[in-house]
Order: C-alpha cells, then structure tokens, then sequence
C-alpha cells in the first residue's frame, strides 16, 4: 500500500490517499486499514502517569469519521516528532521558500505601520496643520502654532480604526472562501486606489474619507499576514515569521520617521503630498509575491483540497534538506489536526469561537492583542507629538522619531535571540513589568513645568519605552495571537482579536489627543500614569491567563485547552494527542498493517 512519489524521491506512505478515499465514499478498497479503539491496557498500551491526551469521547467520534484513524495518526506523529526534533537551523533549511514568501507577503504591513505613524505625527508637523487645521492660542518661540482640532484628530485616528473593524470582519470571511493569496491581492488593488484620495486630499473631510477607504484594506493587512506566517512553517519557525511582521510594522514607522524628519521644515503642500504618495512603491511587488506564493496548505486541508496541499507543501520545502521529512507525514499531521478539531468543536463561523473549548482561546487571543493597546503603546504612537509637547524643539523631536524608530527595528530583532530562551508568556509578563515603571518615571516628569532638560529626559525614556516594547510585548503579541487558536478558527479569532485592538484604538484616538492637546487637558507627560495603571492590570491577567505556546504542535495546543490546563502549567505537563487516557487506536487486521506496526515501534 505505498507509493513511489517520484517528485519527492522516496517511500509515499498511504494513509493519506487512503484518507481523501474515505471522503470519497470508496473506503472500500482498503477495507483492511480500518481502524478500532480498543481499551489501551488490551494491548499493552501504557504511559508514564502525568500524560494528558485528548478525550475519550472525542477519539470515539475522531474513529467514526476517520476509519483508517490508525495509519492516519501513525504518519501524523512522525510528522509531529520530526518537528519537535527540527532547530532553527533545520527548519530554514527544509523551508526556504516558506520563509521567503511570509516574509514577502508581510511587507503588505509595512504600509499599514509607514501610514498610521504618519498621521499620529503629522499633528506636530506646521504645514499639515496650517492646512488641515487652524491657528491655535500656543505660541512657541514667538511663533504661533498651527493645530488640528482635537476632534478632527480623534475623527482621523478613529474613522480609520472603525474602517479596519469592517475590514477584518470581511476578511474573516473572504479568506476562509477563496484563500489567503486572492484575498491579499485584491486588497492591494484597493489600497493602490485609496492613496489616490489621501495624496489630494483638499481638506480635512477628504483627507477622512481617504483614510477611512484604506482602513479596509489595512484590517486584511493585519491578520492575514500573520495566520499565513503560521501555516507555512513548523514549530521551530513560527516565531520568527509571525514576529517578523511587528517588525515590518517597525519598518514602516522608521521609514515614516525619516521621511517625516526630511519634510518637517518644508513650507510647501510636498511636506504631507510626497510622504503619502511613497506608499505607491509597495503593492505592485507584494502582490507580485502573493501571485506567485502557494496558498496555505491548513487551508487547503480543511477545504478538502489534499493534493493541493501536498502540492504548496512541495513547493514550500526542499525535500532535498532533510532526508528524515516525508510530506505525507507532515500532510497526515495536518488531516489529523483538523480532524481532532472538527470533534472538538465542528464549526467555523464567528459564533464557534465563543462555544465550547475555543471560548477560553479566544479570551486569551483577544486580551493579549488588547494589551499590546494598553501597556502605554500609544505613547510610543505618539511619540514625536508627545516630545513637542514636552518642550521640545520640532527638530529635536523629530529626529527623537527616527531614534525611537530605530529602537524598535533594534528590540525587534532582538527579541528573536530571546524568545527561544525565555519563551513568549515570560517576555509578555517582564515587558509589561518594565513598562509600568518607565510609565510611571515619564509621568513624574510631567508635573514640573515644561523645561529643556524636563523635554529630553522624557523623550530619552519614551526611546528606552519603546525599546522594551518592542523586545518584548509588541512581537511576541504577534507570535502567540497566532499560535493559541485552534487552526480551523485560527483567521476568525484573530480578526476578533485586532478587533478589540482596533475598538481600543477608536477609545485611544478620542482620548489621547485630549490629554494631549495644548487646548484640552494639556496633560503632556502626566498621561502615562494613566496608561501605568492600565498596564498593570493587563500584566495581572497575564499572569494568571497567558499560557506559553513555545515548541507545542498545534494538536498538542488542543489537548491542552481541551483538558483545561492552568496558563501556568503549559509547559510542565507532558502531552500525547495521539491517544486518549483510556484508549487507543488500532488497525482491525493490525497484523496486516506493517507501515503502522512500524511507526508504533519507532514511536
């Protein structure tokens, strides 16, 4: 019963093909790899106490839809043990092309992170506000200082974050229909003719309408990007790819920065035309990269579509790099995963994720986005606005921007070396640890008196903020909001997730440029005790509900919130999805199944 896969160059085990028969009704042709789950103590079946396993109900229901459940989950744990086994340097070898085109394709957020950092600074640079604005009562050094109202303000940060909600709920929906690749090239058509509206901009209500048309293609920028970076590689590299797009979001900003310091004394409409118009240079290429990108293989696992899988498996890896990987073995993983899932909880629509199981993963999806919003981030947002604020020259401050940027481009990179170490939930919980205390610093600066020196102490801890942001609560968000859904509900639960992100954005652009304004609250440094206390809150819950996903399979994922482990207990148990804690799988004529006799062995 196996196969010679020529474009592979080695043994095709058949439990997949077997599989996809068993879809097709003609099960019958391979009568003999029928699978039974028989009481493990009848067949010797025992495990070191402590193993958690998947229940026995859901094995019984996995039997009945799978009948060749044996064979299937045999080929599924060599694919699962040879991810386990797989390094960094493995795992780059064997997927080369994975890691090419996720990082191509998350350049698409770049854009998103370039065009929201322009607008949080543009509000401090005077010829966007002389054109968009009006003369305000503050006077700097004789000068008297344009401003956007504080509601036009909130209605731009707002109505672009509103637009990005209405995005990823339709890309929730979009993508699940006709894939990830389509779903992104078409958003970058849109997004190519939305800069049109923004770069000639008239007035402030166009300038609105422009940025409220791009936050729809920005809400499929966003999630899309990270849910394909963790469906194309293994355990080993799912950190690096999905924190790789915080990184471009970095990107993106330093790029900003720089553009933003080259323009900040330009008196002409070039200042805020040409920093708009550079978003032309990135659609064409991205979607280039899409094109030419495989869909992503869970994806196509769970529409049905196994050769294809196969087939963007193939063209993901190099084969040739690990004579140990078979893709049947990485496909069957995959058939099981979804499987186990379907038992679990069978549906894929929104209202699934707040049933059963998937309740408590989507909790933890949704606040760890939220807290990336509230650990004082929007600080770091506002950053160059904040330093002007804070007695800071327009130069100095932004040249600060750039600085502030080019730490965060540094932290990011940086927390690539330690997340293997230190795992995601203790990055999470030390970050927000720091942050609270620089928080607290910034806003003691904020009660005397603007001065000078009170300027630069605030804008040199608002750089070492952002520094600690992004070595540790800014990419790890991205890598554990892709990890902890279960992979059939994966794209649905992070939509809902940079939702509630985005919704806490629409309360941060009300609220910030209050506290901000010279011509409201005029709080300057004094409003970081209020996000000081907001991120010790959010470092409580992580605490007590953040679990660590570091070197866990997806299926393992599964039993873990199945059997409802304590967040802290993650990493200290021991787990076999494989199996249940009272039974086992077996082959009806097991004596005639060598393929799953010797996968039990090597097991």
């Amino acid at each position: 019963m196996n196969g010679y896969d020529e474009e592979q160059g080695r043994q095709r085990h058949m439990s997949v093909s077997n599989y996809a028969n068993t879809n097709m009704g003609s099960f019958a042709e391979a009568g003999r790899r029928r699978s039974s789950i028989v009481p493990a103590g009848a067949v010797a079946a025992n495990q070191k106490d402590g193993v958690l396993n998947q229940r026995d109900d859901t094995l019984r229901k996995m039997s009945v839809a799978v009948p060749n459940l044996a064979e299937l989950t045999a080929d599924a744990k060599a694919g699962a043990e040879l991810e386990h086994k797989m390094g960094f340097r493995a795992g780059l070898k064997l997927y080369p092309k994975a890691m090419m085109f996720s990082w191509g394709i998350s350049l698409a957020v770049v854009m998103e992170g370039y065009d929201t950092y322009l607008l949080g600074n543009f509000f401090g640079n005077q010829t966007f506000a002389r054109k968009y604005g009006s003369l305000s009562s503050q006077v700097k050094d004789g000068v008297p200082q344009y401003q956007v109202s504080p509601s036009w303000q909130s209605a731009l940060s707002t109505g672009s974050a509103a637009a990005q909600i209405i995005g990823l709920f339709i890309n929730g929906i979009v993508s699940e229909r006709i894939g990830y690749r389509w779903t992104m090239i078409v958003s970058l058509l849109l997004i190519t003719c939305f800069i049109f509206i923004t770069f000639f901009a008239v007035n402030v209500q166009m300038l609105l309408a422009g940025y409220v048309l791009s936050g729809l293609p920005w809400g499929v920028f966003q999630t899309l990007t990270t849910t394909y970076a963790a469906e194309v590689c293994p355990v080993s590299l799912r950190p690096y790819l999905t924190t790789y797009v915080n990184l471009c979001w970095v990107i993106g900003q330093l790029i900003a920065a720089g553009i933003l310091k080259a323009f900040v004394n330009d008196p002409t409409q070039w200042a805020y035309r040409i920093p708009y118009a550079i978003q032309w240079v990135w659609p064409l290429p991205i979607a280039a990269i899409a094109f030419f990108a495989p869909e992503s293989p869970w994806w196509l696992v769970r529409h049905g579509k196994l050769d294809q899988a196969r087939a963007a498996l193939l063209k993901l890896t190099n084969a040739k790099a690990n004579a140990q990987f078979n893709v049947e073995d990485t496909l069957a993983m995959m058939i099981h995963t979804n499987e186990l899932e379907i038992q679990q909880t069978s549906g894929t629509s929104y209202i699934d994720c707040f049933k059963g199981v998937d309740l408590r993963r989507t909790e933890v999806t949704c606040v760890t986005w939220l807290i990336q919003q509230t650990c004082g981030s929007p600080m770091i947002g506002w950053g160059t606005y904040f330093m002007i604020q804070a007695g800071l020259t327009d130069t100095n401050a932004y040249s600060l921007g750039v600085g502030q940027s080019a730490m965060g481009f540094v932290g990011t990179v940086g927390s690539w070396f330690l997340m293997p170490h230190f795992g995601r939930r203790t990055l999470y919980i030390w970050g927000q640890v720091i942050m609270c205390i620089i928080l607290i610093i910034i806003g003691g600066l904020g009660v005397p008196a603007l001065s000078t020196s009170v300027g630069w102490a605030s804008g040199a801890l608002i750089l070492i903020l952002t520094f600690v942001y992004d070595i540790t609560v800014g990419p790890v968000c991205y890598s554990l909001v892709a990890e902890l859904p279960s992979t059939r509900l994966r794209i649905k639960t992070v939509v809902l997730s940079r939702n509630l992100y985005n919704i806490m954005g629409i309360v941060i652009g009300i609220i910030q440029p209050r506290f901000m304004n010279p011509d409201s609250l005029n709080w300057r440094g004094k409003t970081c005790f209020f996000w000081g206390g907001l991120c010790a809150v959010g470092l409580v819950w992580t605490y007590f509900r953040l679990p660590e996903p570091k070197g866990l399979t997806y299926a393992e994922l599964d039993v873990l919130f199945e059997n409802k482990v304590s967040a802290r207990k993650f990493r200290k148990v021991d787990v076999d999805p494989w199996r249940s804690d009272n039974l086992v799988i077996v082959p009806e004529d097991e004596g005639s199944s060598q393929e799953y006799n010797e996968k039990k062995n090597l097991g």
